[in-house]
């Protein structure tokens, strides 16, 4: 189970979402009460192990900022929220493969849910886009791309989740947190799951307690799926 914990905003919540196991962190860097700057996540992405992923999140933004960004900050994977681009992923990892001795870009492609039918379609025109590593689902206001603290419609999803759980890697996002972890991975059965303000005690802090259960739950739930699978 892959976990991230986003909206980071310090060098303290960032070593705390370390200690309690994520396997990465998200850094905002687009309008947001989390918004960030590139010299102040690459103070933090400086003192954190390597082995730690570190994802700029991004919104409409073009390849250049990204480029810049992600090089100054110390990323070692993006987000993509929109682009009218279609063929951002591709030019990012074609860009930063040419790198000596750089880590591969991880790229998270994010889909936000309003019908299962849409997100089916949606998942279609991703299967063969092999620049992409893995499909944030998230949920969406009419103001606000992510980060909203509400959940979609794991129900409507959960068929079209396990369909293109073998072809896609999946990652479900939006309104999670300590509390409903467990029953969102035993709908869903996602690759991973990421979270915002369901581990904040006040827009970009950190609560540490939530922050421990959080990945605590989250793993004991897919433990125990997997535990199932292999009884069944």
């Amino acid at each position: 189970m892959w976990v991230k914990i986003c909206g980071t905003t310090s060098l303290e919540d960032a070593q705390l979402a370390v200690e309690a196991g994520a396997n990465a962190l998200g850094f905002v860097f687009a309008a947001s009460p989390r918004r960030v700057t590139p010299d102040q996540v690459a103070a933090i992405t400086a003192r954190l192990p390597r082995t730690v992923e570190k994802y700029g999140v991004f919104v409409e933004a073009s390849f250049d900022e990204i480029v810049c960004t992600a090089k100054a900050a110390g990323l070692t994977g993006v987000q993509l929220h929109s682009s009218r681009d279609p063929m951002l992923p591709l030019r990012l990892r074609e860009h930063f493969s040419e790198i000596p001795a750089r880590p591969r870009l991880g790229i998270l492609q994010v889909l936000h849910f309003t019908t299962a039918e849409e997100l089916a379609s949606e998942l279609d025109a991703l299967h063969q886009d092999h620049a992409i590593d893995a499909v944030l689902i998230d949920s969406r206001t009419g103001t606000a791309p992510g980060g909203t603290g509400r959940t979609f419609d794991w129900e409507a999803a959960r068929e079209t989740f396990r369909r293109n759980a073998p072809h896609l890697r999946l990652l479900a996002a939006g309104g999670l947190s300590p509390e409903n972890v467990a029953e969102a991975i035993h709908t869903l059965q996602p690759w991973g799951v990421d979270v915002v303000t369901g581990v904040e005690s006040a827009p970009g802090r950190k609560d540490p307690e939530r922050v421990r259960t959080f990945v605590a739950s989250a793993r004991a739930a897919f433990s125990a799926q997997v535990l199932q699978q292999l009884r069944s």
